[in-house]
């Protein structure tokens, strides 16, 4: 354990800004695709109609003349996926010969959406496919919209694992990512009288053309038993086996031929069943051992309320950890005589804790199987893991009991307390006597129940832990780690998250991409600092004219898509106010719904002044267990009703929700917003990504100084973006004095009259008491986010949005520098300082 601590006390921790500047970082990666950085470098196919027709009539299985827009859409699908095939093949085969350094990126989640259009896009297929398509009277939008949205995520950490993909690809870097290849993803959301109801969500019933099965990769994933000693080898006697199975996606890469490979594993029972079960008509017992298995790979984070719940989560985890760690080191010691340089070759990045059980299980093959010496094996794991943290609050730090590690991994509890005593060791000799230093410190918490903290193990086994926004990072070292920082400042740095301008720009706002081609050539698909030389544009009225025009064309579609979902006309020339991501307290939906409320009640108070009219759009799906996150989109249906239907209103107001919020409904929505709301209480959002799609698409943003909303506001200037609301520090402050939320009640007039309608039935009357305990968790639960101290600055804030939209050239204006300020926010620049400061790799060329 020599290589943990040096003592070094509080050195300050280095972490660079982020500006236009740095994103020409990722320059030397683009010159070695093999192309020049030009959005037009590969050839135009001629032929992709007669290819149509040939996979129509010979894969497809249906004559040209009879096919529907789904056998369309899966005959286009398989002219890409020869393509896709091919590079994949080529990009594997140079990387062996250039015995590449990989990354190899561990996530729960990789929300990947449709895929079609974005490989269209990549292979420089679109025009092609569109002229195709053309010839049996479809348009490829429609075609495209048959495709269902690959279900295996939910929100901002397995968006972001995608447009990192697409960025590793792009930048030429060998990249495998891993995850699980769930059946029936996390759920199908509905909503049903105003309550959100889970299904599954089937997405894999009709097969994908996108996966590519690998039947001949398969590795035992074991469970439960214990744990024997014998000369001096260590042997773990499981009670319980499953098979991982792998199935490849293939994700193109742009302006290069290069490719990034995700990774899925499928969980398969033992060949066997009880076969004299099922001959003697005992057939739930008979498939039994099956589902008890194979229900691994079914669904994405399971209901953990229950001890079975739990556990199945825990299973899950390490499911896909164990067979992406026997992947990887099969595949070194396929081009490699030793394990000894694995370090060399492989950089392995956990995002966030789900796959921290990497560190014991990578230990586990290094020493049980493969003999190494425990010192070395730990030294080389120490080089090669590296972890991006993705919260600021204690309680989402992902822990388990130790009592459930003991069952379900003996041996890796094992591990991990052999690593917590020696690196305790270590760490006691900085802090002689302090046992406080030591517990805080200790990979085992042993208050109550004794809980392994997994992001302390990714911590100590890891070589660097970032932050996502420079606030986060600093947050990281200043409160929650901040004792692993002052043993190991170097250790933690920042990488402020980006997204794909390939899909949340050229593929989600085509009109805006077209206009951007016009004006700036296509090279800032691949550069999106390019971006910084429409500032020049922002009053030029022949630029303004056409980008109102776009920004309106989506807001129509937009409108068009909301009465499809919810049955709720809107005008689209209202505002378009826009709150969509994941429902959780810290986002403060609630507060939002506290704003409308008061609008709602204002209007009817002065309904003839000059109200700009409005619709508040939320969508976002609330974990199955959380009760009061799914009360919130309860009360957002409940206080729509009653707006929509208010006659004294119209269209100065109106409220709706999308259901079942996903990649696709994203991909219309954030096009057509006019406002996105950041609202989370200040030092809880890590960074966000919405924010930046948002912002990418002309939305001015209203948020607190939080996340990359402080990055977005130095990019964008002050006078581009709302801030409102209490900024960290001072949110530490008044904590620490002692936070009284019904003073705030007592002494705002109008923050009182919105929370007595809601708690009174105004917006529930045939059950006056639902949101009496929502509101009480406010007036007497402590009020935790801050809402009503925020309340009074939201409302004056939105007065502000109001008096800009009035102006339409100055708002346009302001859109426009928000997209101009956008260049920094490219995932290409988030993978570029990853390659760099992180992971040490570089770029394959790409043989011409």
């Amino acid at each position: 354990m020599a290589r943990i601590i040096g003592c070094p006390g509080n050195r300050p921790v280095k972490r660079g800004g982020l500006s236009v500047q740095n994103t020409h970082q990722t320059q030397h990666f683009a010159n070695a695709r093999g192309f020049p950085l030009n959005a037009n470098v590969l050839p135009q196919p001629t032929d992709i109609g007669a290819q149509i027709n040939a996979h129509l009539l010979h894969t497809v299985g249906v004559g040209p003349d009879q096919a529907s827009r789904c056998d369309l859409m899966q005959a286009v699908a398989q002219v890409v996926r020869a393509q896709l095939s091919e590079r994949w093949v080529a990009t594997q085969a140079q990387e062996r010969q250039h015995k590449a350094r990989r990354v190899v990126y561990l996530s729960m989640e990789f929300l990947m959406g449709r895929t079609l259009s974005n490989a269209l896009a990549a292979l420089q297929l679109t025009d092609g496919a569109a002229e195709g398509l053309r010839q049996h009277a479809q348009r490829l939008e429609d075609v495209a919209d048959c495709e269902p949205d690959a279900a295996l995520g939910n929100g901002g950490l397995g968006r972001l694992a995608a447009c990192f993909l697409d960025a590793m690809a792009t930048l030429s870097l060998p990249s495998w990512g891993y995850g699980i290849r769930y059946e029936y993803g996390m759920f199908a959301q509905d909503i049903v009288n105003g309550a959100q109801v889970e299904y599954p969500d089937p997405w894999l019933v009709d097969g994908t053309p996108w996966e590519f099965p690998r039947p001949d990769i398969s590795y035992p994933v074991r469970f439960g038993g214990w744990v024997e000693h014998v000369d001096e080898q260590t042997i773990w006697r499981h009670t319980g086996e499953v098979a991982a199975k792998a199935y490849d996606m293939v994700v193109p890469g742009h302006g290069t031929r290069k490719v990034s490979t995700l990774r899925l594993w499928k969980a398969a029972a033992p060949a066997h069943f009880d076969l004299s079960a099922f001959n003697t008509g005992d057939y739930a017992r008979a498939a039994n051992t099956k589902n008890e298995f194979e229900n691994i790979s079914w669904v994405l984070y399971p209901n953990d309320s229950t001890p079975a719940g739990r556990e199945l989560r825990l299973k899950q985890e390490y499911f896909f950890v164990a067979a992406s760690m026997q992947d990887l080191v099969a595949r070194h010691l396929q081009e490699h005589p030793t394990l000894d340089n694995l370090a060399d070759h492989v950089a392995i990045h956990l995002n966030d804790t789900h796959p921290a059980i990497g560190v014991a299980e990578l230990m586990r093959i290094l020493c049980d199987e493969h003999r190494m010496p425990w010192e070395q094996a730990w030294a080389l794991c120490g080089k090669t893991f590296s972890y991006t943290n993705h919260t600021l609050m204690p309680e989402a730090l992902e822990t388990w009991p130790v009592s459930l590690l003991q069952h379900v991994l003996p041996r890796h509890l094992e591990i991990i307390f052999r690593i917590n005593k020696e690196f305790l060791d270590e760490a006691a000799k900085c802090r002689p006597g302090d046992n406080g230093f030591l517990a805080r410190l200790s990979l085992i918490d042993e208050h109550g129940e004794r809980r392994v903290r997994m992001a302390h193990l990714s911590i100590v086994g890891s070589h660097k832990v970032n932050g996502v926004s420079a606030l986060h990072s600093d947050l990281l070292v200043q409160t929650i780690f901040a004792d692993f920082a002052a043993l190991w400042p170097d250790r933690f740095t920042n990488m402020t998250n980006g997204v794909t301008p390939r899909r949340w720009l050229a593929q989600a706002n085509p009109g805006l991409a077209g206009l951007l081609d016009e004006t700036l050539g296509p090279g800032w698909r691949l550069d999106l600092s390019q971006l910084t030389r429409l500032a020049a544009k922002k009053s030029d009225p022949v630029f303004q004219q056409a980008f109102r025009a776009i920004k309106r064309d989506n807001k129509v579609r937009l409108a068009r898509a909301i009465e499809n979902s919810t049955g709720i006309k809107v005008n689209p020339d209202s505002l378009f106010d826009v709150q969509v991501k994941r429902i959780h307290e810290y986002k403060r939906q609630l507060l939002n719904v506290l704003h409308v409320v008061w609008r709602y009640q204002a209007i009817l108070a002065e309904p003839n002044a000059s109200w700009v009219p409005r619709t508040v759009i939320f969508a976002g799906k609330a974990a199955s267990s959380y009760v009061t996150a799914k009360s919130i989109i309860r009360l957002i249906h409940d206080v729509g009703q009653v707006i929509n239907q208010d006659a004294r209103i119209g269209d100065k107001l109106k409220l709706v929700f999308m259901p079942n919020y996903g990649v696709s409904v994203a991909e219309v929505i954030m096009p057509g917003a006019d406002l996105s709301e950041q609202i989370s209480t200040a030092g809880t959002e890590a960074s966000g990504t919405g924010n930046m799609k948002l912002a990418l698409n002309g939305a001015l943003t209203i948020g607190t100084d939080d996340g990359a909303n402080i990055e977005i506001r130095q990019n964008v200037g002050d006078d581009n973006i709302f801030i409102f609301g209490l900024k960290t520090p001072e949110v530490r402050a008044l904590r620490q004095s002692g936070y009284q939320p019904m003073r705030y009640f007592e002494s705002q007039p109008a923050l009182k009259t919105v929370l007595d309608a809601i708690a009174g039935g105004r917006f529930s009357p045939t059950e006056p008491g639902r949101y009496r305990p929502l509101m009480d968790s406010l007036l007497w639960g402590g009020d935790h986010y801050m809402l009503l101290a925020d309340f009074a600055s939201y409302i004056a804030t939105q007065a502000r949005v109001d008096a800009l939209y009035r102006q339409p050239e100055l708002w346009c204006e302001r859109s426009i520098t928000n997209v101009a300020g956008m260049g920094v926010f490219s995932a290409d620049r988030t993978i570029g300082e990853y390659a760099r400061q992180i992971w040490h790799v570089e770029s394959v060329p790409a043989t011409p």
